[in-house]
């Protein structure tokens, strides 16, 4: 369920600045050296863009992949300039420290007392589980005190990071470097304790089930991911959103709860953000700004429309 995670958690991408993944993360896939002219070529990207406004505040809607590959050019023209418009930056949460990410971890990902991960797992997916994490290449007890979600959180992003993305590339972090820079504000819709207290709450039958189709997924993680970040990059929010909603078909309670409750929570406050004059840059998974239930179609219950910005 790597699409999931892309679309659902900016807290996905702050994984590798945990103490913990530091302990069990691969080793970094080789740079291209320097003196390789393929190095210094970059691959234009037109990711979607959106505006609300009227007489006297704009906000721009921007999806974000929380995990890229370096050498995609994506923070330029119109997204750069909407930036640049902008007197304020909210992401999904604002970037913690690695201490913070650690205590929230700790609140809401592990479990020292209860029974080991394996052991939640039906006898018929341990063996894939078992397999999974060794060709992870962590040591075979690294995620046995973990909650399901966030093994899986953490299979997938080792994963990942072996086929070449970074989560230091992703676009939040990107975003929050250029407004450390240039003085902008930065605040978040959520907290990083929210959104791991959403998969928290999830039940025990659909943690498992996220876990279960994660290990399924493994094998094509990364050419899943491609094509997401394809899609992303040419602009097209309506394949993205087919791409991605191919995982929401196997759980309504994951879909519920880490969709369609947070967009509706994230429309009212824009439709409340547009009272005050100002411009904001609003940026979120990209997978919230697209198909069925995303945050234009719950801004229409405040009669407001975004509009894709042309470029």
């Amino acid at each position: 369920m790597s699409s999931i995670l892309l679309r659902f958690g900016a807290a996905f991408s702050l994984m590798t600045a945990l103490p913990a993944m530091a302990q069990t993360a691969p080793a970094p896939v080789a740079e291209t050296p320097a003196s390789d002219p393929a190095a210094a070529t970059s691959r234009d990207a037109d990711p979607a863009l959106w505006v609300v406004k009227d007489k006297d505040t704009t906000i721009y809607l921007f999806g974000t992949i929380h995990v890229l590959k370096p050498g995609l050019s994506w923070f330029d023209e119109a997204v750069k300039t909407a930036f640049d418009k902008s007197n304020e930056v909210v992401l999904e949460i604002p970037m913690p420290t690695p201490e913070q990410a650690q205590a929230a971890v700790m609140k809401s990902a592990v479990n020292v007392t209860g029974p080991k991960l394996s052991e939640k797992l039906p006898a018929a997916e341990r063996e894939a589980y078992t397999k999974a994490v060794a060709d992870a290449g962590l040591p075979a007890g690294a995620l046995e005190q973990l909650d399901p979600w966030f093994a899986a959180s953490t299979l997938t992003l080792v994963t990942l990071q072996k086929q070449g993305y970074d989560p230091q590339s992703g676009a939040e972090q990107t975003i929050s470097q250029a407004a450390k820079v240039a003085g902008k504000p930065v605040t978040g819709l959520e907290t990083l304790e929210q959104q791991f207290g959403f998969f928290d709450a999830l039940s025990d039958a659909a943690q498992v089930t996220f876990l279960s189709e994660t290990i399924k997924e493994l094998p094509t993680a990364g050419e899943q991911v491609d094509k997401m970040v394809d899609q992303w990059a040419k602009g097209d929010p309506a394949a993205l959103a087919a791409t991605m909603n191919e995982d929401m078909t196997v759980s309504p309670e994951l879909r519920r709860v880490l969709l369609t409750d947070r967009n509706a929570r994230w429309a009212k406050w824009i439709g409340e953000r547009m009272k005050r004059p100002g411009t904001v840059f609003v940026a979120v998974g990209a997978g919230h700004l697209a198909g069925t239930g995303s945050v234009q179609d719950a801004l229409k219950r405040y009669k407001l429309r975004a509009t894709r910005v042309k470029y």
